[in-house]
């Protein structure tokens, strides 16, 4: 008997901590380039997931191109699937002007656009755009995967509860409307567009990225 209890899935249908094999195969199964791993104990589970995959999984595989003088982590990443959509956030200063969009991967074409915002922080806008896009997909009938560079972002969809500890003030009134929207759509619909963690380190900044590094 295995004695995994919980399993992470860091790129799947939807990816999280979870409890059985069962929940976890049927967000790996069929699914191209799933990355998950077992482990015997809910801590060593919420520390991976936290962490890039390549820390856990093809070790092995991940020496021996470092050896020969390839990118270990990208050979054992993979590689992004570009028939898809990517999210992100822009924010000048914590709090600050936000906004956020998402684009269509392969060419960068921009699909939304909202902000800016006041007093907002990349977080909230990380989440926003998920959720935005998300509804937009369910809407129209995608099934493209949607992207996010943003674990905590992408641990707040799961949680269906945007976990800022931004206070709500008349500046940020707006932001915060937005929010409980958001919240609510998650609360009250289902959907099957596969969330993808984009892995910055392998793949360079996510196409959505704003540029003002």
């Amino acid at each position: 008997m295995s004695k995994n209890k919980f399993f992470v899935v860091w790129k799947g249908k939807q990816p999280g901590i979870y409890s059985s094999w069962e929940e976890c195969k049927r967000q790996v199964h069929q699914f191209e380039g799933a990355l998950f791993k077992g482990f015997a104990t809910e801590e060593e589970a919420k520390k991976a997931f936290e962490s890039l995959p390549w820390k856990y999984i093809d070790i092995r595989n991940n020496a021996q191109n470092k050896s020969s003088g390839k990118k270990g982590k990208k050979t054992s990443i993979g590689q992004p699937i570009m028939e898809s959509i990517s999210v992100d956030a822009a924010c000048s200063g914590n709090p600050g002007l936000l906004e956020y969009r998402g684009v269509y991967t392969k060419t960068g074409k921009e699909i939304f656009h909202q902000g800016p915002f006041r007093n907002g922080t990349n977080n909230i806008g990380e989440f926003l755009a998920i959720v935005h896009a998300l509804a937009l997909m369910k809407q129209n009938n995608s099934q493209l995967p949607l992207y996010s560079d943003s674990r905590t972002a992408l641990k707040w969809v799961q949680q269906k509860k945007a976990k800022t500890k931004l206070e709500k003030n008349e500046e940020n009134k707006s932001l915060f409307e937005l929010i409980e929207r958001a919240e609510n759509w998650l609360q009250n619909n289902d959907y099957s567009t596969p969330l993808l963690k984009w892995e910055t380190e392998a793949w360079g900044e996510i196409p959505a990225d704003f540029g003002r590094k």
